[in-house]
């Protein structure tokens, strides 16, 4: 793993649980309705979606190990030049069947950095 490489996995952990959080007990019509929750959901969208795209950057090696990293980069790309093509549907299912194997994936990676063995 690439020094840099650790901090940008605390990123996207950070940015993933914070979406999880303000997410909680929530449903899509309380997010739909919420332009503030959509706001800062987005925002760390994108965050994490900057980050994996930086991870693939520097170490290719462990952003390949992230499932899906190059949707995520796209899902990041939509949100910030295809702001008036987000769908909040869209959104709100990939917090529900993304989020949690994407937060899996970055603590074990990061529990590797820390330990230096896969």
């Amino acid at each position: 793993m690439q020094p840099k490489s650790p901090k940008l996995l605390e990123d996207i952990r950070d940015a993933a649980s914070f979406i999880r959080e303000v997410t909680a007990g929530r449903t899509l019509q309380d997010y739909s309705g919420d332009r503030l929750l959509r706001q800062a959901v987005e925002r760390n969208f994108e965050i994490v979606g900057e980050a994996v795209r930086r991870l693939a950057q520097h170490d290719a090696a462990t952003a390949a190990r992230i499932g899906d990293y190059l949707k995520i980069i796209a899902f990041r790309n939509v949100l910030i030049h295809g702001y008036d093509l987000v769908n909040h549907a869209l959104v709100w299912d990939t917090i529900q069947a993304e989020l949690m194997p994407l937060l899996g994936e970055i603590e074990k990676l990061l529990a590797e950095s820390t330990t230096g063995k896969p």
